[in-house]
């Protein structure tokens, strides 16, 4: 799998809610960083703490712009602008918007798995109108059926992942 693949996948994994899948995704000692700063640390931590997660809370699900990749020849890395939709809702919940980090390395066999994964909240408590217009283009996506966009062979932000 490609960089852009894996990532959509983790997030797919999340919207399904499916914790076997998205620890499936990193490589064994492979870092995941909440939201709220929480470490998960290896695929076991993952799928113990995200079944208790989703056992427990209804998770919102995720939708997202890609905004680079970089190839670095055994590695990549993926940024990316996410937002959340509440279960059960059709709109973004703005409080939830962040920047996503994610860091990948190649595999011995051919594609990638994820070493590190961190998604910082993006409150921008000094900036209200990229606060803005980071909703606006996460509304665009939503409005698109889309849920993660991804750059096309030119760099732009277009095609559908």
């Amino acid at each position: 799998m490609n960089p852009i693949t894996v990532y959509t996948r983790l997030l797919e994994a999340w919207n399904d809610r499916n914790a076997q899948a998205f620890a499936a995704l990193f490589a064994e000692g492979g870092v995941a960083i909440g939201f709220d700063g929480s470490e998960m640390r290896g695929r076991a931590a993952m799928i113990a703490e995200l079944t208790r997660i989703f056992e427990s809370h209804q998770t919102a699900t995720y939708v997202a712009i890609v905004r680079e990749v970089r190839d670095l020849s055994s590695a990549a890395v993926v940024r990316a602008l996410a937002g959340m939709v509440p279960r059960g809702k059709k709109e973004l919940n703005p409080a939830t918007n962040a920047l996503q980090s994610v860091v990948l390395a190649a595999k011995p066999g051919g594609g990638f798995e994820i070493v590190l994964f961190q998604n910082t909240p993006a409150a921008l408590h000094e900036n209200a109108a990229l606060r803005e217009q980071y909703a606006a283009e996460l509304t665009a996506v939503i409005k698109s059926g889309q849920r993660v966009r991804v750059p096309d062979a030119a760099g732009a932000v277009g095609t559908t992942a």
